[in-house]
């Protein structure tokens, strides 16, 4: 599944960008869409922040956020006939620099309010990064990147764990999941979820954000599922005791990213919590949702995440 494109490791700020800030604009086929700030005001330890957030058109028809300073959800509800009362965050990858929400990430959506499910998509916060000039194309096909070895300690994933300045955009950014969860909760009714039914799905660092939300809830309920698609644990990891059903789907030629995945899922087992692993041999970055979204929402099923299909009830269309 790519919720960040092929070129999400290059993105440019270039010719195109415009200040926006909704995600309304992409299409779904979705009952009702809401957008919810989630702070009054600046966002706290982010007030100083002065680039305007950015927006720009990406090859499948979604769109790549940038410098995003006002972090919110979209709501994306099904229609109230096939509501079943769960619900699911979903939070795009980007490597804390941007936010991709592409075509997967739209069929995803599509197939979740078929099932009932309500989705919130949180635009949270990623650095800041000045405009750069566009990057002329040389006309070859892309090749896929060759990943450095990295040591793996407690399946932390991290790729630059001395980036100061990254770190703090992963503060603000799990600061921001556990706040989007906090307000949902406090939402539910008006959603027509149950409060204790509610996950998060991440996409690459995305995938991070949302263990990190876990791993630093503290006081706080943890979401009551984790999925990650190709996103890696970016801190160390400590299984808690009552750690949620975890699934994760990634790629073989995804380097560390894999390696980082193979060892949080030994962690979960030897933790003796539930977790399921998919790893597809598909070219670098093309893992389509067709690979794996139907046994990710069986799973749901089995987790008892989801109501049970009765007997004879046909597979939603999408």
């Amino acid at each position: 599944m790519t919720f960040e494109p092929n070129h999400r490791r290059r993105f440019r700020h270039g010719v195109g960008l415009a200040i926006a800030s909704a995600l309304l604009s992409i299409a779904l086929p979705a009952q009702a869409q809401e957008v919810q700030r989630l702070y009054q005001g600046k966002a706290p330890g982010s007030e100083r922040w002065s680039l305007p957030e950015a927006v720009a058109p990406t090859p499948d028809g979604g769109k790549v956020f940038a410098n995003v300073v006002d972090p919110e959800y979209i709501a994306y509800l099904p229609d109230p006939a096939k509501a079943e009362g769960s619900a699911a965050i979903l939070l795009p990858g980007g490597g804390l620099r941007a936010l991709y929400v592409g075509a997967e990430a739209k069929a995803l959506i599509a197939r979740l309010n078929a099932e009932g499910v309500v989705v919130f998509v949180l635009k949270y916060r990623v650095a800041q990064l000045p405009p750069r000039p566009p990057v002329a194309s040389t006309g070859a096909p892309p090749t896929a990147p060759v990943f450095p070895k990295l040591v793996i300690r407690n399946a932390n994933a991290n790729p630059s764990p001395d980036d100061k300045a990254i770190g703090t955009v992963f503060d603000f950014a799990v600061r921001d999941a556990q706040t989007a969860l906090t307000m949902i909760r406090a939402r539910a009714s008006q959603y027509r979820i149950d409060p204790h039914r509610i996950g998060m799905i991440g996409a690459s660092a995305g995938g991070g954000v949302a263990i990190g939300a876990l791993l630093r809830a503290g006081a706080q309920e943890p979401p009551v599922f984790l999925a990650s698609l190709y996103g890696p644990s970016l801190i160390d990891v400590a299984v808690p005791a009552e750690a949620p059903p975890l699934f994760i789907a990634t790629e073989t030629s995804h380097g560390p990213v894999t390696d980082g995945l193979l060892a949080l899922f030994t962690l979960w087992k030897e933790a003796n919590r539930p977790a399921e692993l998919h790893i597809f041999d598909v070219p670098t970055f093309k893992m389509p949702a067709t690979l794996w979204l139907d046994r990710f929402v069986d799973w749901m099923r089995e987790q008892k995440l989801l109501r049970a299909r009765r007997v004879g009830q046909a597979l939603p269309a999408g």
